[in-house]
């Protein structure tokens, strides 16, 4: 089956003033879309490939996956990992996503710090990520570039804010670091907190 573009919890001028309606509009329905749309292309590709036994072009394809399996991937989730500040978005986790980020980072403001500054000294486009390893035991803080790119193989993600440009310059401009700064107003830690609850659940054979 074809991927589809997943419809958003909540409507696109619902995260102003931190992230505004203008953007929302054209990186969900535009950008996202050109990820999906991509993802189809390229698994269709593979499909004929596999059908004709011609794989002149599978490197290629193979490449346009990752890239666009990862941004349709990344978004989606991105997008349940926002909600409307007051109304779900900001404050701080609790339970035990909270425990851990305790215990992997010394308390939540040296989290929050240690994700900020990681995400604003992303190099070009990318992503920051607050991931759990099932193999490895812990949270980690990865600087995504791109889509796909320099993460540990086998994280779970389970907070990420899209620093690609698109996603902040018509609000913030060059300042990526008050953007990221806005961000935590409307982080949405329930959604974290349930990620993680199954995510440790997860087990990896070592």
């Amino acid at each position: 089956m074809p991927h589809e573009l997943p419809k958003l919890a909540y409507d696109y001028a619902a995260l102003e003033p931190h992230i505004d309606a203008t953007t929302m509009t054209i990186h969900h329905g535009k950008h996202h879309q050109a990820y999906v749309d991509g993802l189809n292309k390229a698994e269709e590709g593979l499909m004929k490939a596999r059908e004709s036994g011609d794989f002149a072009a599978v490197q290629q394809l193979s490449r346009l996956v990752a890239f666009h399996g990862g941004g349709h991937a990344n978004h989606t989730i991105f997008w349940n990992n926002l909600a409307p500040a007051g109304k779900g978005g900001g404050g701080e986790p609790s339970g035990d996503l909270a425990e851990a980020i305790n215990r992997d980072f010394g308390g939540f403001d040296k989290f929050k710090k240690h994700f900020s500054a990681a995400a604003t000294a992303v190099e070009g486009n990318g992503w920051g990520v607050l991931a759990w390893h099932p193999l490895l035991g812990k949270l980690y803080i990865e600087t995504m570039m791109n889509q796909q790119n320099l993460t540990v193989i086998g994280s779970i993600p389970l907070l990420m804010l899209d620093v690609w440009e698109h996603a902040y310059y018509l609000k913030y401009q060059n300042k990526r670091a008050d953007y990221v700064n806005a961000f935590w107003n409307v982080a949405n830690w329930k959604d974290a907190e349930r990620r993680f609850a199954e995510a440790v659940n997860v087990k990896i054979p070592k």
